[in-house]
């Protein structure tokens, strides 16, 4: 579904890629956790054609049209409404919204208010909608739980299970500091350091506070 070669990529003095290679296959639910500055979000975002890398090649199955994306920035615009945003991003993949999405992350009866009334936390998840509206293959994740309270948290935690049992293939990259989130639904964990991978490999059945133990030893 995805594949990273070599990928290279530097901020003036500052190495944020360092030669990663890696793939994720139908299926997996990669989590790579790091300390700021690791280059995690550099690495999503080559990953999802946002950043050109300045050596390496990053491939996605299906192109960009397979990708939903979750980053810092919500990429929505404030003085159009829920329901709006929603229609307006799911017409640039051709597709409709499913009608159930508003009411599977608890924003129907925010649907008709615009985005600038809504909280943070409501925000994000109106974000993570518009990742979902067109059903990709792929998601790219930075932080998605920023923001979310304990209901949403596990609200967004059943629909990436959900979106890796569904049928046809699909992978999820997932950047998070919340290593208990992140392991829970991980098949796969990578530990990132100075634009490298000093870990990657199965979860193979570790729960968080040893994966977490892991992840300290080999950041430190």
């Amino acid at each position: 579904m995805l594949l990273a070669e070599q990928l290279h990529h530097s901020f003036g003095a500052v190495r944020a890629l360092d030669g990663i290679s890696f793939s994720v296959r139908p299926g997996q639910t990669l989590a790579i956790f790091g300390p700021n500055g690791a280059g995690k979000t550099t690495l999503l975002k080559v990953l999802a054609g946002l950043i050109r890398p300045q050596k390496g090649r990053a491939h996605v199955e299906g192109g960009r049209r397979a990708i939903g994306w979750i980053g810092h920035q919500a990429q929505l615009y404030n003085q159009l409404t829920v329901r709006e945003n929603l229609r307006f991003w799911a017409s640039l993949y051709d597709v409709v919204p499913p009608p159930e999405l508003l009411a599977r992350l608890g924003l129907e009866e925010h649907a008709d208010r615009p985005v600038r009334a809504l909280s943070r936390g409501l925000v994000q998840r109106v974000a993570i909608a518009r990742a979902l509206v067109h059903d990709p293959a792929v998601l790219l994740l930075d932080e998605p739980f920023t923001g979310l309270d304990r209901t949403a948290a596990e609200t967004l935690g059943r629909l990436l299970a959900q979106h890796a049992d569904a049928g046809g293939g699909r992978a999820t990259v997932l950047v998070t500091h919340n290593v208990e989130e992140g392991t829970g639904l991980a098949t796969d964990v990578a530990f990132m350091r100075a634009g490298r991978f000093v870990h990657f490999g199965p979860r193979a059945g570790r729960g968080a506070q040893q994966v977490s133990e892991e992840y300290r030893n080999a950041i430190a």
